[in-house]
């Protein structure tokens, strides 16, 4: 509340969508991390080890030349045609129908994804606080979406730039604090935790089987296209990036963010063997299912941090998942909010007052959007992250492949075709996944958003116009 009042002060009618472009480019990178992180990544990850191992850095190494083709050519092109909503490009390359499609798509993707990551969290804070006082899960729920909205309501994107950077920072502390706790209640060194993880069976990084979903191969590539589409075409992540000063800063935004983001991860995933080291050493009992797989690795974080580690643990594991849960909806209420009111509304056209009361019916709706759906959730199970990022390569394909189809190629396309090209991918995608698995036993894992880019691109070049040569 002490920062959206200091950031609200001087702002102007476009403060909550673009923070007047002023914003430190090393503070969005930092801060970037929280939002790239999120409860799902600060609980899921470190549990999801023990099936997968550390085959999920194969993705990590993915991520960050997705980053380097971001950094060179994705933000050099919003900066060049000054966009708020980034899917203004789609319009002039394509048409309108386009350009609402891919916007659409971006809505659809970010309502899932944010409610999904909030969802995980809440859950924790509910166990872990609100059912002691008796608060039932819906309220729990509207409280953080309250608070959200009372803090960035006036100011946006500006003032969430500087409470990303502390939710980062409780993020990471809690990741710091619980390895400190367990490699003391072990009476581990510094050296002796590095070899516990390195010489530790999950301490597996490349997994070279072609019929698996982890294949190097198709983790690699998946890496590259999820963080082009889930950052560089995600309004989410860019219209932080575009509040930057100019070009260049953004540009060292990105790839400091993309380091940053790698060795946290990395961070996570040897927290996650120390916590299975731990759960080992001390005779915890953890589930598993007839195929030798572990169930509800998602508990494993919390249930040590709360109840095994110590009330430090504990505490930091509080506050690292409060940071998370309002890293996963802040910025993407924020996002959610400008790309609606700008793709859907023109707000370009409105008045100042106009502007300001159509912002704040959409932020409302939009809550209201991401609260109902965590409530049709609210009883999943199993692995999120997983989840999410298998949701996002159907979500998410289209957006890549109109965007490599207009960015690499000077064909036009009949416009209204586009939004039952960019409806019949993912079906299609996802029909061919389960013919592939059921009769070959070939999992498209991560890799299905490049199937589903390249249908998408497919489809476009059917609908392409003719072009008539001149006699």
């Amino acid at each position: 509340m002490v920062i959206a009042y200091f950031t609200s002060k001087n702002r102007s009618d476009e403060t909550y969508f673009t923070g007047d472009r002023q914003s430190p480019w090393f503070l969005v990178a930092f801060g970037m991390v929280g939002a790239g992180l999120s409860g799902v990544t600060f609980v899921s990850l470190p549990g999801m080890v023990g099936n997968n191992y550390f085959y999920f850095y194969q993705f990590i190494l993915g991520n960050i030349v997705g980053y380097v083709f971001i950094t060179f050519v994705l933000i050099p092109l919003y900066f060049k045609l000054r966009l708020v909503s980034i899917y203004g490009f789609l319009k002039d390359r394509f048409g309108v129908k386009s350009y609402k499609t891919g916007s659409l798509f971006f809505l659809i993707s970010q309502s899932f994804g944010a409610a999904l990551r909030l969802l995980l969290a809440s859950k924790i804070l509910q166990y872990a606080l609100f059912d002691k006082l008796s608060i039932p899960f819906p309220i729990t729920v509207i409280i953080i979406l309250l608070l959200v909205w009372l803090y960035t309501n006036k100011s946006g994107i500006k003032t969430i730039v500087w409470t990303d950077t502390m939710q980062t920072t409780f993020l990471i502390l809690g990741a710091v604090i619980t390895i400190y706790s367990i490699t003391t209640s072990l009476e581990f060194s510094f050296s002796n935790t590095i070899t516990e993880i390195t010489t530790h069976k999950y301490f597996n990084i490349f997994n070279w089987d072609g019929s698996s979903g982890n294949n190097f191969y198709k983790q690699f590539i998946a890496g590259i296209l999820v963080a082009i589409a889930m950052v560089g075409l995600d309004q989410n992540m860019m219209q932080k990036t575009l509040t930057c000063k100019n070009q260049w800063d953004a540009q060292k935004n990105t790839l400091t963010y993309s380091l940053i983001l790698a060795l946290t991860q990395f961070l996570f995933l040897g927290l996650g063997v120390l916590l299975y080291i731990y759960a080992e050493k001390n005779g915890i009992e953890l589930l598993i299912n007839e195929e030798g797989k572990l169930l509800k690795t998602d508990n494993l974080f919390p249930n040590l941090a709360l109840n095994h580690l110590g009330i430090y643990a504990g505490v930091f594991f509080l506050l690292g998942i409060i940071a998370a849960s309002f890293s996963s909806v802040d910025s993407s209420l924020t996002a959610l909010t400008t790309s609606f009111t700008y793709d859907f509304l023109d707000l370009s056209t409105k008045s100042t007052d106009d502007k300001k009361k159509l912002k704040n019916k959409v932020l409302f709706g939009f809550s209201v959007v991401i609260f109902v759906i965590i409530m049709l959730f609210s009883n999943s199970k199993g692995d999120v992250i997983s989840l999410i990022f298998k949701v996002a390569g159907y979500t998410y394909g289209p957006l890549l492949g109109l965007y490599m189809f207009g960015m690499f190629s000077k064909m036009k396309v009949i416009d209204k075709w586009v939004p039952f090209i960019c409806i019949s991918s993912p079906i299609i995608t996802y029909l061919l996944s389960i013919y592939l698995l059921e009769y070959f036993e070939f999992d498209f894992g991560f890799v299905n958003i490049a199937v589903n880019a390249s249908i998408t691109i497919i489809g476009l070049l059917l609908i392409r116009k003719k072009v008539v040569l001149e006699a």
